[in-house]
């Protein structure tokens, strides 16, 4: 999987999301680009060199593998892996050398080792409780995986379509569900997650069931933080289900009104402990959505306005808030180069974080502000999606 951020856990709700949008980002815009080499076999990556295969797909396996991985290993999606250790916790440089890369064994001595196994400590832990939101939600990218990787990687995606028909089985049987929480590691809302998996079921198998589903949680859950999901179901609905969609959309379209006359800028911005550049891109992506669905609604500008932001036109400064991209950017920022206060190109950060009351603040100065500054895998690509969705709207 991929590491989140720069504290190195690898969190499931991170690998799930990130396939789910690839998977969108590579069935709605169908992008080929091809620059760097995967071999698993040699355990091998080279950037900047092609192999024949578009890097988005390879992607898309690479974070299917980690979710497979939880499910062939204890029958669930689990919370993540992570460091045991505080000192392992505040680790700078490459995450590779966080441990020595050798199994712990306890019989051997700590400074033991046979050139597979080694007595140090060091081996990070993987969090296994059970969580039914969790559940959904990487059902739901296995789903949606199944889809991308049908003819790239069959096995694979065979798999991955049966074990996430499993879990809607298992989850749906279940007099009560596991509603274990901790933090933002366990899943979002119940109903949000189970609404993900039958909609990514519902466009791969067409059955009847998971379209009962999201009927259901249409009349029940919030439709402008869910749009993407209700309005890619569209084609598989009955007929009724765009037009229910286009009521919900009105009384949206009255709410955007009052979200853009908030500040000069037409995006929300928050304002608690997390800066909002990710708030941003999903309110924009969930503009195009509905724009691309009932246009007289939603109007492009509401999908442009969430680049304008990253690029520059945000409070505090003009950098962009994407590493090397616009005239000037982010190049201080919390990455796994942090102690070199430096960047990753492409990286998107938090961005402005308001100090209450009403103090608009991003350092360029010092990465560790984590809430201003820290990369995370899941906003990169969902900007690739939201810079895919900008050029379609600019065409038409």
């Amino acid at each position: 999987g991929w590491y989140d951020a720069g504290d190195y856990d690898i969190r499931t709700q991170t690998q799930y999301d990130v396939v789910n949008t690839l998977v969108t980002a590579w069935e709605t815009f169908s992008l080929k680009r091809d620059t760097t080499s995967v071999d698993y076999a040699r355990k091998f990556v080279d950037l900047h060199t092609a192999d024949g295969k578009p890097d988005v797909l390879q992607q898309i396996e690479h974070g299917t593998l980690a979710l497979i991985a939880q499910h062939r290993a204890v029958g669930h999606a689990i919370p993540g892996i992570v460091e045991a250790h505080i000192d392992q916790y505040h680790h700078l440089g490459d995450g590779i050398t966080k441990t020595d890369n050798l199994i712990y064994d306890p019989k051997m001595g700590e400074l033991e080792t046979d050139g597979f196994k080694s007595g140090k400590f060091d081996d990070r832990w993987a969090f296994t409780s059970k969580s039914s939101s969790l559940n959904y939600g990487s059902a739901a990218a296995l789903a949606a995986a199944s889809r991308a990787l049908t003819g790239f990687n069959d096995e694979l995606a065979q798999e991955s379509l049966a074990t996430a028909k499993k879990v809607w089985e298992d989850e749906t049987a279940k007099a009560k569900p596991d509603s274990f929480k901790h933090g933002n590691t366990t899943g979002g809302k119940l109903e949000h997650e189970q609404l993900k998996a039958a909609t990514e079921l519902l466009i791969t198998t067409g059955e009847a069931k998971y379209a009962q589903t999201v009927k259901k949680l249409a009349a029940e859950v919030d439709f402008g933080i869910n749009a993407s999901w209700f309005i890619r179901a569209i084609p598989y609905m009955d007929a009724d289900f765009k037009q229910q969609l286009k009521s919900k959309a009105q009384i949206y379209q009255t709410e955007l009104a009052a979200t853009q006359a908030k500040n000069p800028f037409g995006v929300p911005i928050t304002e608690g402990g997390w800066a909002g550049s990710g708030w941003v891109i999903r309110h924009a992506t969930n503009n195009y959505y509905i724009h691309k669905a009932f246009p007289e609604l939603v109007n492009r500008e509401s999908v442009l306005q969430g680049l304008n932001f990253l690029y520059g036109t945000h409070p505090a400064h003009n950098l962009s808030l994407v590493s090397n991209v616009g005239t000037r950017s982010k190049e201080v920022a919390y990455g796994m180069n942090r102690a070199d206060f430096s960047f990753i190109s492409g990286g998107i950060v938090p961005g402005i974080l308001v100090l209450k009351p009403d103090y608009p603040e991003n350092h360029e100065d010092w990465p560790f502000f984590w809430g201003e500054n820290e990369y995370v895998v899941n906003l990169a690509a969902s900007y690739i999606f939201l810079v895919n969705a900008a050029e379609d709207v600019l065409k038409d």
